[in-house]
C-alpha cells in the first residue's frame, strides 16, 4: 500500500511539474508568439565593422550587435544612457562617462573603459567613418569604468555624434589579435549575437541573454536580402517576411489596404541626389553641373516615379536638420539649360554615365532623370550595380554620375556637410564629387568648431549659397522612410534615420 501511495505522489509531482514548469526554450510555445523575426531589406551588409560598413542596410544589422557610448531615443530624439549609465560635462571641450559596471560583450570579457578609448581611438583612424569622431583629441582612461573625452574644440554634437552606430564600442583584445576580423565575425555587447552571414542571401542573428536591459523579446533574427521591392511586398503579403523595409511608393496603397498587413510611415532625414565626379570632365565644368541641376523636374519626379510622396529637394540636408537653409529648388528650365550647355562648349550634348544601386525606385528615378537629360543633348546610360560594388567603385572615383542616398543621422548639418562637402573627406567618408574648394571647407569648418550658435547659423547659410553656385551635386528628393509588417507584429517603432531597432519586437503566432 505505502509503494502504491509513493507512486502516486510521484506520478501527481510530475503532473505538476510538466503543467506549470514550461523552461525558458518552450517558452515562445507558452506565450503564443515565434521564436524567429524575418526581416526584409533591399540590400545586403557592406562590413559588419561598424567602423567601415556605414550604409544603412549594414547599419540596420550591425545596431543589434554593437552598443555606443550613448544612444537616441528612436522616439523623442533625447540623448539616453547606454554602455555609458551616465555623463557629465566637465568643461565646453571635456565629457566624463561613466561605464556600466559588470556589461559584457557576446565572447565574455568584461566591457571596460580600454575598450571604449580603444573604439574610439580605432574609429578615429578609419577612413570610412572617421568624420563621425575626428573632433575629439584625445580620449583619456581615468579608471576601469571611466573616460574623460576631450574634443579640438567646443562642439554642440558631442553627444549626438557618439550615439551614432558608427561610434560603436568593440572589444579590444579580440580586434588587436585580429584587425580584420570585425568585416566577417563580429563579436559586440549588442542585444543580438552575430550566428552566420550567407552573403547576398541573409544574415542570422542570436538573442543575447546577458544584455544589460535583458534579453530580447525574440530569440532569432533573421535578415533576408531582397533587392526588388516589389518582392518584399509579395514577401510580406505571403507571409515569408514579418517586416519589410522600404516598401515601394506604388505598393504603398496595397500594404495600407491589406487587413493583414500595417504600414509604418514617417518624414526621413534622407536626401537623394546625383553627385558630378569633378574629376571627370565635363563634370569639372560648372556651367555643365548647372545645366543638368536645370534640366530636372523635380516635382515630377515626386508625382509620378515617387507617387507623390516626399518633396523636391533643395540641400542635400533635409529641412528638419539644424543649419539647414532653402535657397529654392533648382529652376527646370530646358531651354536655360540648353544655353548652359552651350556656353560650356557642349552645343550639341555629350554621352555619359548615371550609376545607381540595384534598388527598384532609385533605378526607376535614374531613368526618368535620363529621359529628361536627353531632352537636352545628353545622353545617359543608367548603370545598374550591386550596392556592395556601387559604393566600393564610386568610392575610388570611377562614376561618372552617381545616384546617392544620404540621411543625416545627428540631425545637425555637420555630419552631412562635413563628410560630403569638405576636401578632406574624399572618397569612402563621403565626398564623391570630389569636390575640394577653399572657400566651401573655410565655411563647414566655421560651422564644425564655432561654440556661437549665429555664427554655425550663418555659416551654414553662406555654404548653402556658395554650394548652390558650385553645383557638384545635384538634390533630387526629400524622401518617406517606410516599413510594412504583418499584423501580428508588436513593439517596432520606425526609425527615422532608418537604424530601426528590434529587440523590442515579438510576433504573434
Amino acid at each position: 500500500m505505502k509503494k502504491m501511495l509513493t507512486l502516486l505522489l510521484v506520478l501527481l509531482c510530475s503532473a505538476l511539474l510538466f503543467a506549470g514548469g514550461a523552461t525558458e526554450s518552450t517558452k515562445g510555445a507558452v506565450t503564443g508568439y515565434k521564436d524567429t523575426i524575418t526581416i526584409g531589406q533591399g540590400a545586403d551588409v557592406t562590413s559588419f565593422d561598424p567602423h567601415i560598413g556605414k550604409e544603412t542596410p549594414a547599419v540596420a544589422v550591425t545596431n543589434h550587435i554593437f552598443d555606443t557610448l550613448v544612444d537616441t531615443d528612436p522616439v523623442t530624439g533625447d540623448i539616453v544612457p547606454q554602455i555609458a549609465e551616465k555623463w557629465e560635462v566637465v568643461s565646453p571641450v571635456s565629457y566624463r562617462f561613466f561605464i556600466r559596471k559588470g556589461l559584457k560583450f557576446h565572447n565574455g570579457e568584461e566591457l571596460k573603459a580600454d575598450d571604449v578609448k580603444f573604439s574610439l581611438d580605432r574609429a578615429i583612424a578609419s577612413a570610412s567613418v572617421s568624420y563621425i569622431v575626428d573632433f575629439i583629441k584625445e580620449v583619456k582612461i581615468e579608471d576601469d569604468y571611466t573616460v574623460l573625452v576631450t574634443t579640438k574644440a567646443p562642439y554642440g554634437p558631442t553627444l549626438s555624434n557618439l550615439a551614432v552606430p558608427f561610434a560603436a564600442i568593440v572589444p579590444k583584445d579580440y580586434v588587436s589579435a585580429n584587425p580584420d576580423i570585425l568585416k566577417t565575425k563580429p563579436i559586440g555587447s549588442g542585444p543580438y549575437k552575430f550566428v552566420s552571414w550567407a552573403q547576398s542571401d541573409n544574415v542570422r542573428l542570436e538573442a543575447f541573454d546577458a544584455y544589460y536591459m535583458g534579453a530580447p523579446q525574440t530569440k532569432n533574427l533573421v535578415v533576408k536580402v531582397i533587392p526588388e521591392a516589389a518582392q518584399r511586398t509579395i514577401a510580406l503579403e505571403t507571409g515569408e517576411l514579418d517586416i519589410s523595409y522600404d516598401i515601394l511608393v506604388s505598393d504603398l496603397k496595397r500594404v495600407k489596404e491589406n487587413k493583414n498587413l500595417q504600414l509604418f510611415e514617417a518624414p526621413s532625414l534622407t536626401c537623394f541626389y546625383i553627385s558630378f565626379n569633378m574629376r571627370k570632365a565635363p563634370f569639372d565644368n560648372q556651367k555643365v553641373r548647372q545645366a543638368i541641376n536645370m534640366a530636372i523636374d523635380r516635382q515630377l519626379l515626386v508625382d509620378t516615379v515617387n507617387s507623390g510622396t516626399g518633396a523636391p529637394a533643395d540641400e542635400i540636408i533635409a529641412p528638419a536638420v539644424f543649419g539647414y537653409y532653402s535657397t529654392g529648388v533648382w529652376e527646370y528650365s530646358p531651354a536655360k539649360a540648353k544655353a548652359l550647355l552651350a556656353e560650356a562648349g557642349y552645343p550639341n550634348g555629350f554621352e555619359c554615365t548615371l550609376w545607381v544601386n540595384n534598388n527598384q525606385t532609385r533605378v526607376e528615378m535614374c531613368q526618368a532623370i535620363q529621359e529628361m537629360l536627353r531632352e537636352i543633348g545628353i545622353t545617359v546610360k543608367v548603370e545598374v550595380m550591386e550596392f556592395g560594388t556601387f559604393i566600393s567603385r564610386s568610392t575610388a572615383g570611377e562614376h561618372d554620375m552617381g545616384y546617392f542616398g544620404w540621411v543625416t543621422s545627428t540631425k545637425d548639418a555637420d555630419y552631412t556637410y562635413y563628410s560630403l562637402e569638405h576636401s578632406s573627406q574624399q572618397g569612402a567618408p563621403g565626398n564623391r564629387s570630389f569636390i575640394a574648394d577653399a572657400e566651401v571647407d573655410r565655411l563647414v569648418m566655421l560651422g564644425k568648431t564655432s561654440a556661437d550658435l549665429a555664427v554655425r547659423v550663418q555659416a551654414y547659410k553662406d555654404l548653402a549659397l556658395t554650394l548652390k553656385q558650385i553645383a557638384n551635386n545635384a538634390p533630387i528628393i526629400y524622401t518617406a522612410i517606410t516599413a510594412g509588417a504583418n499584423k501580428k507584429v508588436e513593439g517596432f517603432i520606425l526609425d527615422p534615420i532608418g537604424y530601426h531597432r528590434l529587440q523590442t519586437v515579438k510576433v504573434s503566432k
